[in-house]
Parts: C-alpha cells; structure tokens; sequence
C-alpha cells in the first residue's frame, strides 16, 4: 500500500470510514503516515488530529472504537477507504454516524452478524438459536412456512401485512444460510454473476 503522503503539504491524506457490513459512510479523518501504520499494525483506526497536532485512536475516551475490517487506498493513491466495524455510535454528536443516524440500507449484514453470534455463542432463551437447534429439516420448514404466508399477504391489500411477512421471511432465509454455512455474501455474488 503505497500512499502518496507528501501530495499535499502538511502529510495528512483523507480517510473515509464505511461500516463493514452496511456500507454506510461513517466519518472522514485525516492520518499520517505514523498513524497509517498503527492502524494496520493495531488494527483499530488511528488519525491523526489536527486540532490535537497528535495521533488520536478513535474511542479512546469514548471506547466506541472502530475494528479495521480492510483498507483500501484510491487510484491516486492519496485518499485511504477503510472498512470497520463501529463498536457502539461513531459520532462526537451521539449519531450513529457523521452524516447522521444509522440507515436500514444494508441492515442484513449486521443482522446475519447477530444471528451468527447468537448462534456461535449458543444463546439460551434465544429464539434463533432454539430454531436452529432443532436442526435443518425444521429451519427449512419454517422460511417455507413464511415464504407461503408472504404469497397469502401479497394477494390481499394490507402493505404492513405484506411488509412483516417478507421481513419473517428473510429473518428465517438468514438463519438456514447460517446452517448451510453460507453467506449473503455468497448469494450476491451469484446474483453479480448473473448480471451480464
């Protein structure tokens, strides 16, 4: 990752920060190339302050820190993108992000997240890890259970209907990937492939 710290001046690049699994932009800062080097080496994001002339790790009064998930450095190779996972609000202001409260666009990331962790961490009184211990047959039942009562809703005219069974559906489609070890992720990238 060669980044071009001296086209400007004062050796500070922009860093744009996406949350991991939305996409949604989180806030800008600014790193030089001691700060760069702690983020990869920590894997927590550290700017560089130019209020506080100092390296500044993001959470570090707050504790809300921002977990690297990957970097990526622009076609000029002075503009840094990296994607993290926010452990609580990012913005100062109380906000989700810097450019405002977190957007439903891209929930079904963190949702397959936390569906994932509820399993993984065999979470007594969950319901998705009581669904998921009964075993595939009873997973695969059920997203068949929702999808036929998503067709029913959709014959009649209630929109609030309509909308909750299609998010039972896909609530109940994100746990059978979990027991298929499949992701999103994967189910887009067909998606992507198809789309010629």
């Amino acid at each position: 990752m060669n980044i071009n710290f001296n086209k400007n001046n004062d050796g500070l690049v922009p860093v744009i920060i996406q949350d991991d699994r939305t996409l949604q932009v989180l806030m800008l800062g600014y790193m030089n190339e001691e700060a760069f080097e702690k983020t990869k080496k920590e894997g927590i994001v550290t700017f560089f302050s130019r209020s506080k002339n100092r390296l500044w790790t993001k959470g570090e009064e707050s504790g809300n820190f921002l977990t690297v998930k990957s970097i990526d450095i622009d076609c000029d190779r002075d503009t840094v993108l990296i994607k993290a996972v926010p452990k609580n609000v990012v913005c100062h202001t109380g906000t989700f992000s810097c450019f405002g409260d977190k957007l439903p666009k891209g929930f079904l990331y963190e949702l397959e997240s936390k569906i994932s962790q509820r399993i993984n961490e065999k979470a007594e009184g969950s319901y998705t890890y009581s669904l998921y211990r009964k075993g595939i047959n009873k997973m695969a039942q059920k997203v068949g259970e929702e999808a036929v009562e998503l067709v029913i809703e959709a014959k009649d005219n209630n929109d609030d209907l309509f909308k909750n069974e299609a998010a039972d559906l896909l609530y109940h489609y994100l746990i059978l990937l979990k027991a298929k070890n499949i992701s999103l992720e994967n189910i887009e990238e067909i998606l992507l492939s198809r789309n010629k």
